[in-house]
């Protein structure tokens, strides 16, 4: 069972969930002595706000919560991110079902503590006989380990630290593992993987796992795998730098998203696709100006090597559409220009396929994992011209994830594709805790899990 989670807890302390409209029309305790409790606290019910009552032996008994107007499903992550250790029961659920209370507390009660001298206690919730613990568990441990890969520093996840991760995987699972290594790039075809990490320590490489029964729906997976993004010869600036150890979120989410296919046994023959390489500067590296040639055939003008990310998907995704698959997603920090338009929380979905924007907007409903669609503008096209080679890898500054996307595009023959411009991040706000985060993830897991389950 995840860390965070328990089936049977010792003397677990009640939590009472409250939106502020529920509590403001308490008419009944719901403890003894709750509601002047919660007046001497100054508890309404705001998200996050937290009061602790003791009982008589000292020990903590009961817990009043506040999840603000209730609209944020996985509010219960401010709560469960500021509780001492020890074990919990949901006494009151506020209106949230039990999954959504779960994600939260998996989400609040995470701690990246690898380097911690002190490794971290969660406080742990006590998951009902009624609830599917193994199902709840399975979707927290790939979550956990989403945001322990985009956490871990490049030192320590290199593009051979990626690979080994994919391995484990492939181990676990009994999975066929393919990588290819430094100039064998270049003999199998991946030019542009192995032009954009050609100036790193660390070989560039490309990774394939297959798993699953052949006859079924055939579903590809691919993520963006620069294990650290220096920008390249167009370097960044210290601040845009300091937190590109997540420019690999790409490939942790389609990595957890792979081990949780996997272990709920889904009807998929499914392929995951990661080229895994470092931005790095050196006398090799690709400059401006250059003009490269990718796996597909077409050529690419590169206006600016900080636009490196788009380069590997599209040897990827030509990769990936070779198996003529039923469905390609695939995940990458892509641009700051998704940012701009849609924050940090908000997951952009590009794709043609109007089904598929359907059913992944149905599984961000059904998550509380919120899923924007945006525009795969055509015309945009334009903007991505060479004089001197079929594209250019940088649209320039106006509409930049759009054009982003429809570069991605050029590279795409699979029948159903959609493309996720996430930042794989969050900064310490709502009371969760600071770093790699899921964006879109649980919406799309819960799009295949509803279309593939056993």
């Amino acid at each position: 069972m995840h860390k965070s989670f328990t089936a049977k807890g010792a003397n677990p302390a009640a939590i009472h969930l409250f939106t502020v409209s529920n509590f403001a029309s308490l008419k009944d305790d719901p403890f003894p002595g709750a509601r002047a409790l919660a007046k001497g606290q100054g508890f309404t019910g705001k998200a996050g706000q937290v009061v602790l009552q003791a009982g008589t032996d000292g020990q903590l008994s009961h817990v009043l919560a506040g999840l603000g107007d209730g609209r944020d499903a996985l509010g219960v992550a401010a709560i469960s991110a500021k509780l001492p250790e020890g074990d919990y029961m949901i006494a009151t659920d506020g209106g949230l079902g039990f999954a959504q209370i779960a994600a939260g507390w998996a989400d609040g009660a995470y701690r990246f503590d690898r380097y911690l001298n002190e490794k971290a206690k969660p406080p742990r919730l006590v998951i009902p006989a009624g609830e599917e613990s193994d199902a709840l568990s399975r979707e927290a441990d790939a979550i956990a380990h989403l945001r322990d890969l985009v956490n871990t520093p490049a030192s320590d996840m290199g593009p051979e630290a990626l690979q080994g991760e994919v391995a484990a995987l492939a181990k676990l699972y009994d999975a066929k593992l393919t990588a290819t290594v430094g100039d064998d790039l270049l003999k199998a075809n991946y030019p542009l993987v192995h032009a954009v990490g050609s100036a790193a320590t660390f070989a560039p490489r490309f990774l394939e796992l297959e798993w699953g029964d052949p006859s079924h729906p055939k579903l590809a997976l691919v993520g963006k795998g620069v294990t650290f993004d220096s920008g390249g010869l167009n370097i960044k600036g210290g601040d845009g730098m300091r937190i590109m150890k997540k420019d690999m979120g790409g490939s942790a989410h389609v990595i957890a998203l792979s081990e949780l296919i996997m272990g709920s046994g889904l009807k998929v023959h499914l392929k995951l696709y990661v080229p895994a390489v470092e931005n790095a500067i050196a006398g090799n590296a690709f400059r401006p100006g250059d003009i490269l040639a990718s796996r597909k055939g077409l050529t690419v003008e590169i206006d600016n090597t900080d636009a490196e990310g788009r380069l590997i998907l599209a040897d990827a995704l030509a990769r990936a559409c070779e198996g003529e698959p039923d469905l390609l997603i695939d995940f990458a920090t892509l641009t700051g220009a998704a940012r701009v338009a849609l924050g940090q929380d908000l997951a952009p979905i590009y794709t043609d396929d109007d089904v598929l924007a359907a059913d992944v907007l149905d599984g961000s409903k059904a998550s509380g994992d919120p899923v924007w669609r945006m525009p795969l503008w055509d015309p945009y096209l334009s903007d991505l011209k060479s004089p001197i080679a079929d594209l250019v890898n940088s649209g320039g500054r106006q509409a930049g994830s759009i054009t982003a996307a429809l570069f991605l595009k050029q590279f795409v023959t699979a029948k159903s594709w959609a493309h996720f411009d996430v930042w794989a991040w969050r900064k310490g706000k709502y009371g969760r805790p600071e770093g790699g985060a899921p964006t879109g993830f649980r919406a799309v897991w819960a799009m295949l899990a509803a279309r593939y389950s056993a």
